[in-house]
């Protein structure tokens, strides 16, 4: 297989050969590769200053990240027999892990696949492709989907705004058969409606099944307050599980309908209701007319996009938790996450202990948890790290 060299400049291989796969545009020399004479997409062989050969991948010479390397093994380039055995490989792990075919199937780069992730619904594939490589050979890894998993469904979910940094149109259309307005999932023994086709990202977040899973050993809260409850996975749960009381806070009003039709389908409606806003006018609100809950659950969609929004991202998670500690009973739990992966564990955990203290509540970290093993990390790769969840108990004021 022929491909275009990609030369670093000196000394810039180190990242990539303690394992990351990204390279960056001023990493390379353009004097030895012209990077305005690449297309978007074109395979590429990545060589160091010195002419060392580094892996084969692709690149993108629109973009910040400019090449991601795919292969470290010089006779196995990206053929379709690549994607096949890597398709192979990272459900091999899922099946491993999961009694039901409900789960994230490819996680980009900590499966060896940058720029694709894939969410499996049963025999739907709910499919995401963020770079301009991958993009290239598209059908090759449909291909090697369905050689694989054998699904009736192919949903392509290509309207993420990372596409746009890529030059890559944003579209939502299925390749194989015709995805459903929505199905049936089950977690925890809890059943919800779920919208592959219209959903936030591909309908579920997966990512926090390990995490909604272990809460029941803290035992069942009276009253449950669920912050930025999207279609109600923790909230109704909560129901399920016995509380008398829980309030989903949405800004989406479609979320919130879907939030009391999976409340319905678990027979949980009369304990569980929505409040429409937003976060931090509800929660002073509720705080204002001297509401307060057992269960504090803030879930909030990434604060810290960039690592330039680190300051007033770090602020919003200061102030979220703040508020949601205020409207916590003595003895009462919070559970606080954050999905900014520039926001690390350690800053993550000050941030909310900060919070804390401008409250004056101590609290008591239980539990820490990340994304679950369908969200394998990578080890040399601190961007896949990115979900942090506490468990955290409000000490009686004595």
């Amino acid at each position: 297989m022929n491909t275009t060299p990609l030369r670093l400049k000196k000394d810039q291989e180190r990242r990539l050969l303690a394992g990351h796969c990204w390279v960056y545009s001023n990493e390379v020399d353009t004097e030895a590769t012209p990077l305005k004479g690449l297309e978007p997409g074109q395979p590429v062989a990545i060589y160091t200053n010195r002419g060392r050969w580094l892996g084969h991948g692709y690149v993108n010479p629109h973009s910040l990240i400019c090449a991601r390397l795919v292969s470290r093994v010089h006779d196995r380039p990206p053929t379709q027999a690549f994607w096949v055995e890597r398709v192979r490989s990272a459900l091999a792990l899922r099946e491993r892990l999961y009694p039901r075919p409900f789960y994230r199937l490819i996680f980009g780069e900590s499966d060896g696949l940058p720029g694709l992730v894939v969410d499996r619904y049963g025999d739907l594939l709910a499919v995401q492709i963020t770079t301009a490589g991958m993009e290239r050979v598209r059908a090759d890894l449909i291909t090697a989907l369905e050689q694989v998993v054998r699904p009736r469904v192919i949903l392509l979910r290509n309207d993420t705004g990372v596409r746009e940094l890529e030059g890559l149109p944003l579209e939502t259309l299925s390749l194989l058969g015709e995805a459903p307005e929505t199905l049936e999932l089950e977690e925890q023994g809890a059943r919800f409606l779920v919208s592959p086709l219209t959903g936030q990202k591909t309908g579920w977040f997966f990512d926090q099944a390990e995490n909604r899973a272990r809460l029941p050993r803290f035992g069942a809260a009276s009253r449950v307050l669920d912050v930025c409850s999207y279609i109600g996975a923790w909230g109704i749960q909560a129901a399920v599980r016995g509380a008398a009381e829980v309030i989903c806070v949405d800004s989406s009003a479609a979320a919130l309908d879907r939030v009391g039709e999976n409340a319905e389908r678990n027979g949980v409606v009369d304990r569980v209701s929505g409040l429409q806003g937003d976060a931090f006018e509800a929660l002073r609100g509720l705080r204002d007319e001297g509401e307060r809950f057992d269960l504090v659950i803030l879930d909030p969609p990434a604060f810290i996009k960039r690592r330039k929004d680190e300051a007033e991202g770090t602020q919003a998670y200061r102030r979220l938790n703040r508020l949601g500690l205020e409207l916590l009973t003595p003895g009462g739990l919070l559970v606080s996450s954050s999905c900014s992966f520039h926001m690390g564990r350690d800053a993550f955990l000050h941030t909310v202990g900060q919070a804390a203290r401008r409250t004056e509540r101590s609290l008591q970290v239980l539990e820490v948890g990340q994304q679950g093993p369908d969200h394998p990390v990578h080890p040399a790769i601190p961007e896949t790290a990115y979900l942090k969840t506490l468990v955290c108990r409000a000490l009686p004021e004595v």
